[in-house]
């Protein structure tokens, strides 16, 4: 891994990472994950369409992650950081603009999360390579931190099910563009 998530938040009140093995080289891979359309991921699709309403089914994570109400932080070879800060769990969308990385790093408003949403490619030996996949969240303040927590008690148990969902529907993207090695 060429960065450290740490220099974007080192303090997370919470965490998730998903790791997905391939029968495929590191190019092949990325190139799945960040060409699969929201559409083939109908569980993830749903809940990104009903928080960002008029995102398009056709529309690849990649162009996902670029734009409001995310923010590119950081990216370089197999490997992209995308953020967005606000009150994720209001219904009313309030996520603000944030131009950059350091805008993201400077962001402190109270009531409010910086929510970080890695993606990246690793060897996996034999030919394999591993998509990983972590998010970051980390509240402003206690007000925030307590809402996080209530956030997360009634989402957080679908999480792994519907983070899973992208990652392997990549991978089997993945394989079959694939050679066999």
């Amino acid at each position: 891994m060429d960065f450290d998530l740490d220099v974007w938040l080192p303090e997370p009140q919470l965490r998730t990472r998903h790791r997905r093995s391939a029968r495929a080289g590191a190019d092949d891979l990325w190139h799945a994950a960040m060409n699969l359309r929201i559409g083939e991921a109908p569980v993830f699709g749903r809940a990104v369409r009903w928080r960002i309403p008029g995102t398009s089914p056709d529309l690849s994570f990649r162009d996902l992650l670029r734009r409001y109400p995310f923010v590119v932080i950081g990216e370089g070879n197999r490997w992209s950081v995308s953020g967005l800060c606000g009150r994720v769990w209001t219904l009313q969308r309030d996520y603000p603009r944030i131009a950059g990385s350091e805008e993201f790093q400077a962001w402190h408003e109270p009531g409010t999360v910086r929510v970080l949403l890695a993606h990246w490619i690793e060897a996996d030996g034999n030919g394999r390579s591993a998509l990983i996949s972590e998010t970051r969240v980390e509240p402003t303040d206690r007000l925030a931190a307590f809402r996080m927590r209530a956030l997360w008690t009634v989402v957080g148990k679908f999480e792994r099910f519907i983070a899973g969902e992208v990652l392997r529907n990549a991978v089997r993207r993945a394989e079959r563009s694939s050679p066999p090695r």
